[in-house]
């Protein structure tokens, strides 16, 4: 019987130092994945609202660009159209300059048709992803429209300014940047087959200054590997703590259990 009762002891014991033990490793974990969501979460509001400034910033390039030219609007395209030439050869991110007038596209730095862009005159928007004429769709291209007076100018370039704008937010987040319709990432754009997974911790803002939309989040079980990996490296500490937390334990039942007999031999 008292054999029994020693193993039920060991046993209350041995559960109870496995119970203290795992204590502060299971705290521990709980309290890093809720530190490590709120952190993703943070990081998708910040960067969106930094990927806004950035783009932002792309696009100022282009509206230069558009000012300078804009004193050509409205005079013959054979008198003009060389000086359009030699200001997109200025400039490396240009890919054509097209001067506008009564909303109609009528001189351009490039050839080819201007149809496709007198669309955007009427659109009433500034900005547009276009995917050029439509005989040569291999380039994503940025259409940025500046008018005064009845005349304005359609600057574009190659969308890879806004994908280099993009790049430099290397932290696993994915920001895709809205026009209407239309979006580019990092990856592709939105001639892909579907758009990129944003699944977790979405965040979107938008540029005041040019209307479009920038959409951030981390692509489905992106915040599962991050806590995989966390835990690999905060797991031993934590197991450490666990083992000492409950060595401290034992000791102070053994003392405990010490100090029994003593106590009984004091009291006959």
């Amino acid at each position: 019987m008292l054999k029994i009762l020693h193993a039920g002891r060991r046993m209350r014991e041995l559960l109870l130092l496995t119970t203290v033990g795992l204590v502060p490793v299971i705290s521990g974990l709980l309290v890093m994945i809720v530190q490590l969501e709120m952190k993703l979460a943070e990081n998708a509001n910040i960067s969106v609202r930094e990927a806004v400034f950035s783009i932002d910033q792309a696009l100022n390039r282009l509206s230069e660009a558009a000012h300078r030219a804009l004193p050509l609007a409205g005079k013959p395209c054979e008198n003009v159209r060389s000086a359009l030439q030699d200001q997109v050869v200025s400039r490396s991110m240009l890919r054509s300059l097209t001067l506008v007038e009564d909303n109609e596209a009528y001189c351009s730095s490039a050839s080819g048709s201007m149809d496709y862009l007198s669309s955007l005159t009427l659109s009433g928007q500034q900005v547009e992803l276009s995917y050029g004429q439509p005989d040569n769709r291999r380039k994503l291209l940025v259409n940025f429209y500046l008018q005064s007076n009845g005349v304005g100018v359609i600057v574009t370039a190659y969308a890879s300014q806004l994908r280099n704008e993009l790049d430099a937010f290397q932290d696993g987040l994915t920001l895709v940047v809205e026009f209407d319709d239309r979006y580019i990432w990092s990856k592709g754009d939105s001639r892909d087959a579907q758009p990129p997974s944003q699944s977790e911790f979405l965040a979107n803002a938008l540029s005041a200054k040019y209307g479009y939309r920038i959409k951030g989040g981390y692509a489905q079980g992106f915040t599962a590997q991050e806590i995989r990996q966390s835990m690999l490296q905060i797991l031993p500490s934590l197991m450490l703590v666990g083992i000492a937390t409950s060595l401290i334990v034992y000791l102070g039942l053994f003392r405990t259990r010490s100090c029994k007999p003593e106590s009984a031999a004091n009291n006959p």
